[in-house]
This record gives structure tokens, C-alpha cells and sequence, in this order.
């Protein structure tokens, strides 16, 4: 899968984003949680329920929390270009009405550029983020020493799904959690492969540099630091009989399950044991199924089963490849048996051009007919490659028989 995509998934993602935070809040802190470093949270979108639907609230701040920058511009970018909104009292500016629309926003503080990811604003519910400037006046503390410590896979993961053609696009949107006000290392390395088959995985943009992958495997470096540290990870398995199996382990607990898969005709289907509630929900023109699942233990394969990919029947193929198996056999037999009597195998050669000729006028009427609208693109594809098949199967018969000159006639039609 190209790069293109990824930016095409990523726009999936936040796009529904916003409508699966209905049932589940991502803004939501769990008791105990310590609270994270604005610059961690910087830049990145929260989809929310306490805004119109398509608005942006933009949150300026320097250095914590506590201090809001009031009266300061912040630049809306979108579509080649730019609206201006003052930040009010609180150092928030809203934008309105962006809905469908690729956006980003950035401000110029004291000389430092800040700058939003670019996402694509939800057309049901809004987004809320925080730009952070430095705080000139405040030193940074020396880091604390990371002590032993567990991380955990929090409720702000999804599992992203895109079907295409025999293959389903995948996109794992981790969140991974230390509660603990200091950094910490885990007992065991935070790593896991990929199911087999996997085909381009790769670490997301807007990842956090810890995270690395190699071949199958994903792997994110400790320390974590307090908070959350986002990885997002992508790849493409295949799906040639029209149905996708994941069963995926991950090294930490995961504190709920959320899973979104894009429908492709109302064939597309997600099941999975783990799963309590799923529905259907319109984002941006399409329909997504978004479901929501219980808490799953480190190690535990999380199993989810998706059906209705768009695929190409796989009996043509398998038809064509026992002829093409069948073909070989014969020509063995043929090279190996005991010479026959010349009048047979004369006869045998003139009943082998009867067959090829009358296999040839089928053809020929096939493709008249298929011309003219009166075979579809379907049923000529499959009769044309079952008599492709049997003519070469003639002519390797006839080349076993060459006794000299055939008659004139339609020889080389099929060539």
C-alpha cells in the first residue's frame, strides 16, 4: 500500500473518530491518571460532543495549562487558504462550518511557529486541540529517573479497518498509557508482530519516535514518559476469498476494545466474540461500522472477522490451473508411450483438427457476441479462458502427432 494510502486512512480515521467518541468519550480521564504535559498533547485532534457539528475550538496557551493566551490570532489553513480568528479570554478561537474539509491551524508566538496536524474535520460532532507555546520564564526541570513500571493500552486506541479490492487496508491507532508521574520501563520489551501476511507495515506520521517496526515486527522503546504516548501503525493483509481473519496479541492490557470498519455495499460485515455493541454510522458520505468491545488482557488475541470484501471468484482460476495441470500430465504420457500405427495416429491427428476448428469457430462467435452486447464481461472472460485452455491443449496433442503438412485451413487463428 502507497503512501497515498496512508493519508487517505489517516483522513478515515479522524473523520469517524469524532462519532465513535459518542458512546465513549476520548477526552474522558480515568481516576489516578497524572496529568500530561500540554506539549505532548499539542497539535493533535479531539473529537468531542460539546461543539457544533464541523466546528474547531482552538485552545493557545504558554507552557501549562493555567496560561491562556487572550487576544492572540490563530490561522485556519484550508483549501489554499488562510482565516484569521483572535483567541478570546479563555485563549480559545472557534472556527464554524469546516465539516468535510482538510484542515490545519498554526500561530506565531513570540517568534515560535506552532502548527496543528492536518485532519479532516467531522461533519458530525467537532474537534478541540491545543496549541502550546514555550514558556520563556520557566526552566526545564531535569527528567526523573524511569523506575519499573507498567504501561497500559488506553481507551483512546482504535482499530481502524479499510476494505479494498481482495485486500483490507489496517490501521492500529495505539494509546498507550503510564499512569505513574514518573517515567517508566516495562518488565518486558513493548513489542508485537503483525499477523502473517502483513504487506508494507509501517510507522504512521504524528507517531512518536520510540516506535520502530521491522518486518513483521512493531516494537516502541521505553522509557514512557507520564501520559500517553501515540503510535500508529499501518499495513494491508489480503483477502482473496472475500473474508478477513485477525487474531492479534499485544504486549499490554487493553483497556477497552473500539473497532472501525468501513462498509463497502452492505455485503461488509465485522464479527468478533469480544465485541458487545456495533452500529452503523454515516461520516462524510460513507457508512462505517463502529463497535465497542470490553477490556482485553496482555497476550490475549483480540479476534475480529470481517466479511464482504470485494474479491474475484476463484473457481476460474482454479478450473484453468487443473487443465493447465491435466495438459502437462498428457504431454508426459504422450512423450513416454510406445509408438502407435501410423493410420491411427493419422486419424487420431484429424479428429484433433476437427476439435481445434470447432474450437476456434466458438471463439470467434464469443467475441461476435461479446462485441455485440450479447455476452457480458463476466461470462466472457471465464469462456474465453476455458477455451484458450483446451486449444492449447490441442495443439500440444498435435505437436505430439506431427506427421508433416496439415490441411489449409484456420491453423493459426489462435495464435
Amino acid at each position: 500500500m502507497g503512501g497515498s494510502g496512508w493519508i487517505g486512512g489517516m483522513s478515515l480515521f479522524l473523520c469517524v473518530l469524532c462519532f465513535l467518541c459518542v458512546a465513549k468519550p476520548l477526552g474522558a480521564q480515568q481516576g489516578g491518571f497524572a496529568m500530561p504535559d500540554p506539549k505532548q498533547m499539542a497539535g493533535i485532534p479531539r473529537p468531542v460532543t460539546d461543539l457544533p457539528d464541523g466546528a474547531v475550538s482552538v485552545r493557545l496557551i504558554r507552557g501549562q495549562l493555567s496560561n491562556n493566551i487572550a487576544g492572540h490570532p490563530v490561522e485556519l489553513h484550508t483549501g489554499g487558504k488562510t482565516t484569521t480568528v483572535n483567541t478570546d479570554e479563555s485563549g480559545r478561537a472557534e472556527f464554524k462550518a469546516l465539516g468535510g474539509k482538510t484542515v490545519k491551524f498554526s500561530a506565531d508566538v513570540d517568534g515560535e511557529h506552532l502548527e496543528s496536524r492536518e485532519f479532516l474535520a467531522p461533519g458530525t460532532g467537532g474537534i478541540r486541540l491545543m496549541l502550546v507555546a514555550t514558556d520563556p520564564g520557566k526552566k526545564d526541570a531535569p527528567a526523573p529517573p524511569a523506575q519499573a513500571g507498567a504501561v497500559a493500552i488506553g481507551d483512546q486506541s482504535r482499530f481502524v479497518l479499510q476494505p479494498r479490492e481482495e485486500s483490507v487496508d489496517v490501521f492500529y491507532l495505539l494509546d498507550i498509557a503510564n499512569t505513574q508521574t514518573v517515567p517508566v520501563n516495562p518488565p518486558t520489551p513493548f513489542a508485537f508482530d503483525m499477523p502473517d501476511g502483513a504487506m508494507g507495515t509501517a510507522i504512521m506520521d504524528g507517531s512518536s519516535p520510540q516506535a520502530s517496526v521491522k518486518g513483521l515486527r512493531v516494537t516502541v522503546q521505553g522509557p514512557f514518559a507520564p501520559g500517553h504516548t501515540f503510535v500508529q501503525v499501518a499495513t494491508s493483509l489480503p483477502a482473496e476469498d472475500g473474508t478477513l481473519d485477525i487474531a492479534q496479541r499485544l504486549p499490554a492490557n487493553l483497556d477497552s476494545l473500539a473497532v472501525i470498519v468501513k462498509k463497502l455495499g452492505d455485503a461488509t460485515t465485522l464479527k468478533s466474540p469480544q465485541l458487545k455493541e456495533q452500529r452503523e454510522m454515516p461520516a462524510d458520505g460513507e457508512i462505517f461500522i463502529a463497535a465497542t468491545g470490553g477490556p482485553v488482557a496482555a497476550g490475549q488475541p483480540i479476534q475480529l472477522t470481517v466479511d464482504g470484501i470485494p474479491h474475484h471468484a476463484q473457481s476460474p482460476r482454479r478450473i484453468a490451473l487443473a487443465i493447465a495441470t491435466l495438459v502437462v500430465l498428457a504431454g508426459a504420457w504422450f512423450a513416454t508411450r510406445p509408438t502407435v500405427d501410423p493410420s491411427a495416429q493419422a486419424g487420431e491427428r484429424k479428429r484433433l483438427i476437427a476439435r481445434r476448428e470447432k474450437l476456434l469457430n466458438e471463439l470467434a462467435r464469443l467475441e461476435q457476441d461479446h462485441r455485440g452486447g450479447r455476452v457480458d464481461d463476466r461470462r466472457h472472460a471465464v469462456r474465453r479462458e476455458e477455451l484458450m485452455v483446451s486449444l492449447e491443449q490441442i495443439y500440444g496433442a498435435l505437436e505430439s502427432h506431427d506427421t508433416g503438412p496439415e490441411p489449409a485451413g484456420r491453423a493459426g487463428v489462435a495464435a
